[in-house]
């Protein structure tokens, strides 16, 4: 506690983000996440003339969480940037800069709970019908589609997917997840045998580094990045004819969706999602039972009936 730096909170920003990248192994995105909200409230405590972490209490961050509810900041984002700040606070005190968490002297907004957007069915078949495979990018594509919904992997957890992950044999993916936990992903048979025609056509044309071993190339060779999935999957989605919005997250959404109506266990889904926590999961059985109560009232002759 003798540097004069200790004190100083963009010196204990540094710290704690050095803090996430190597004691909690947080993504090079989580921790830019939490840089760029924590550094604004430190901006917000400059301003005012609050240069230390003993200065900070609740009437400040109560003026703070009101100005950012009054230039347009939806709840969802104000509840993260409270959820961020209570993380640093704990750092805080575990560093013994701070006796208590002044952060958990607030409470975050109530987010309403908003069901995941996911895809039926038919065009999850619309989607991957309107992937041209007559090119090698179109075999790459049509591979992508396939194990993303038969995986439900984040699209993170798919471009770093290497060669030595996938073991067609035992229809199976090797996934490295948050927090660097390891899963198995499993593949059907349409995800095998279209990233077995990538592997035997669409990847060889496309690289042009031998010595590479990422699974997904870009037409340059590269490894394909999280925003070029993102974009080929809008393209294939208008494509499609599909209106709603379709993202690598929302095929992550329509396998869980479709495995739960399928009558899969909630335990297997966490699992396959690479949930740490079941509550997270959870969320799709709300899609789950909307989806049954809306076949219910089309099916049943007396639904309508009170």
């Amino acid at each position: 506690m003798g540097d004069r730096h200790d004190d100083d909170l963009e010196h204990l920003l540094t710290r704690f983000l050095t803090h996430l990248q190597t004691a909690r192994d947080s993504s090079p995105y989580t921790v830019k996440n939490y840089g760029t909200d924590i550094g604004q409230f430190l901006a917000y405590c400059r301003e005012r003339g609050v240069r230390s972490p003993a200065q900070i209490d609740r009437a400040l961050l109560r003026r703070y969480l009101a100005e950012l509810d009054a230039v347009g900041y939806a709840k969802a984002s104000i509840a993260r940037r409270v959820a961020e700040l209570r993380s640093f606070g704990d750092f805080l005190v575990r560093e013994e800069v701070l006796p208590g968490n002044p952060f958990r002297s607030i409470n975050a907004p109530r987010v309403p709970q908003r069901l995941p957007r996911y895809l039926t069915v038919a065009e999850v078949e619309s989607l991957l019908a309107a992937v041209d495979t007559s090119t090698p990018l179109g075999v790459r594509n049509r591979a992508i589609i396939e194990v993303l919904y038969a995986t439900g992997v984040r699209v993170a957890e798919l471009v770093g997917l290497d060669l030595g992950d996938v073991d067609l044999a035992q229809a199976q993916v090797r996934v490295v997840g948050k927090g660097r936990k390891e899963r198995i992903a499993l593949l059907g048979r349409p995800a095998v045998q279209a990233v077995r025609a990538y592997l035997d056509g669409g990847r060889p044309a496309l690289a042009r580094d031998r010595r590479s071993r990422a699974l997904w190339l870009n037409r340059r060779g590269g490894r394909l990045s999280t925003r070029g999935v993102a974009l080929m999957l809008e393209k294939t989605a208008r494509q499609a004819g599909i209106t709603t919005p379709v993202s690598p997250h929302v095929l992550r959404h329509t396998f869980a969706t479709h495995m739960l109506d399928g009558g899969a266990d909630l335990r297997v889904v966490q699992e396959l999602l690479g949930h740490a926590n079941l509550t997270t999961t959870q969320v799709y059985t709300h899609v789950s039972r909307s989806r049954a109560r809306e076949v219910y009232r089309r099916a049943h002759p007396r639904a309508d009936l009170h």
